[in-house]
């Protein structure tokens, strides 16, 4: 969903769904002006022990947004992404992110795989997928 989308997040959901009361608590415990940030929702998946896509439910049925996504996709101000093409990408790595691509799509999890796997951000190995043309998809809190 996109910006345009704010205030019908919980639309992703079949009608009804209520989230989990503690996941909730966590959540709405660091939100800010409305905004939880990845990093945030993360840390809350860890420490409740659930996993990301809980978490990123919760917060479209609480109707927050996702801020300062950890790959630079989304919800820096103004821009909305800082994401920028690498200027370069040793072959090592290309290779291993074309094996993930599918479609010319690598998931989000597959990224930060990958980044702890070659020691390097999670920021720069998304840099490169935007230099050899790979899209970021699906994001593992179900942003997009």
């Amino acid at each position: 969903m996109t910006h345009e989308d704010a205030g019908h997040y919980a639309a992703k959901h079949p009608p009804g769904t209520q989230p989990n009361p503690a996941l909730a608590a966590a959540v709405l415990a660091k939100v800010e002006n409305g905004l939880i940030t990845c990093s945030d929702a993360h840390r809350i998946a860890r420490d409740l022990g659930v996993s990301p896509a809980q978490v990123g439910a919760t917060i479209d049925l609480l109707e927050k947004r996702i801020a300062k996504c950890q790959l630079g996709l989304f919800g820096y101000s103004p821009q909305r992404k800082i994401l920028q093409p690498a200027e370069t990408v040793a072959p090592d790595l290309a290779a291993a992110l074309n094996r993930l691509a599918v479609d010319g799509r690598i998931s989000c999890k597959d990224c930060w795989d990958t980044a702890a796997a070659f020691g390097m951000s999670r920021l720069a190995t998304a840099a490169a997928c935007e230099r050899i043309g790979l899209k970021i998809r699906p994001c593992q809190l179900g942003a997009f």
